[in-house]
């Protein structure tokens, strides 16, 4: 079979590999359908996100079952797939907490398409073929009616977004909520529009790219076009996202979260340390949030937004691509791609 290999900083190619082939009764084997591009692989790909080579890439998968081993569960071959990008077994502590991002049965981080973060190899879903494990806990059946392309995000991004906002929306019913956008492009759109389904009365995002502020608006949120050196918080929110990445978006969003409101950070910062303004986060009671979606556990309430008809991922994606020109296309400034592996 052929996979997409990261081999260093802008530099990408298909690889020959052996099939992959169940090792586990637990185990199916999957053809990806869609893969979407995390906002993650393009930082990846040109070394913004420092990442030692070489590993197969592609996360964000829906994928058609090809093979399975016989206690994998209810899921036939010929079943289309939801596929969440983190593994997880379903039944160590971790993983019965809902905790699914930390599964105990597995080295941690361990992912498809982001090899080094874990310390086994579980390939990535730009493939032909992908080994799932666990599968009777890890995949969700894809809907009637839900396309590969639309549910290709689930599996992260879509997930993050709606984490970002699910938990403080119910902590705070009502109230306005605040986006800051920024790199991680899709994130925080996804955030927009779980705000939306969710019944937020109102989302500000700011930004200062204007395809994400036009998606942005176009999901229902009102927009204010700003660059990163001229934020100035002139209204708290007791819910923020911080999609930003960057120091100064983080630190706005902190600033705009009124006492004993909700801040939540959808990525690790662009660096391995920081400074935050500790002091007056305690003043004001402020919950900062911060680490990875728990994938699994969260896929389940996404995926019944979309098939209500309440979020359509759709609306982000920017541009579908099919396989054979994955090399290109991962580095290009899109929102949201999703490539293509449907005969």
């Amino acid at each position: 079979m052929q996979h997409l290999f990261f081999t260093g900083p802008g530099e990408l190619e298909w690889r020959e590999a052996p099939d992959p082939r169940l090792i586990d009764d637990r185990d199916v084997l999957v053809r990806p359908l869609a893969v979407a591009r995390c906002d993650l692989d393009p930082a990846i790909a040109i070394g913004l996100y420092p990442m030692p080579a070489s590993f197969a890439m592609g996360h964000e998968m829906v994928g058609e079952v090809v093979d399975r081993g016989d206690d994998a569960g209810d899921v036939e071959i010929g079943d289309r797939v939801i596929v969440p990008f983190q593994i997880s077994c379903g039944t160590s502590a971790t993983c019965r907490r809902g905790f699914t991002n930390a599964c105990e049965s597995v080295p941690a981080g361990s992912a498809f398409g982001l090899g080094p973060h874990g310390g086994i190899d579980f390939g990535g879903a730009l493939a032909d073929l992908v080994r799932v494990p666990f599968a009777d806990h890890l995949l969700l059946p894809l809907p009637a009616g839900v396309s590969p392309v639309a549910a290709a995000g689930i599996p992260d991004n879509v997930a993050d977004g709606y984490r970002g906002v699910a938990g403080p929306m119910a902590d705070w019913p009502g109230e306005p909520v605040l986006v800051v956008g920024g790199l991680a492009q899709s994130v925080g759109l996804y955030a927009v529009a779980a705000e939306m389904a969710l019944g937020a009365p109102r989302v500000l995002y700011v930004d200062h790219d204007r395809e994400r502020l036009r998606l942005a608006g176009h999901l229902g949120a009102e927009t204010t076009e700003v660059a990163l050196d001229e934020l100035v918080a002139t209204e708290q929110y007791a819910i923020t996202v911080d999609a930003c990445v960057l120091d100064a978006g983080r630190d706005h969003a902190l600033r705009s979260t009124r006492p004993c409101g909700t801040c939540t950070s959808v990525s690790g910062g662009s660096a391995p340390r920081a400074s935050m303004p500790l002091q007056a986060m305690y003043l004001k009671g402020i919950r900062y949030e911060i680490g990875r979606v728990h994938a699994r556990a969260t896929a389940e309430p996404v995926l019944d937004l979309v098939t209500r008809g309440l979020l359509d991922p759709t609306t982000i994606v920017t541009r579908t691509v099919n396989f054979a020109d994955a090399v290109e296309a991962m580095t290009k400034p899109d929102v949201k791609i999703v490539f293509t592996n449907e005969n």
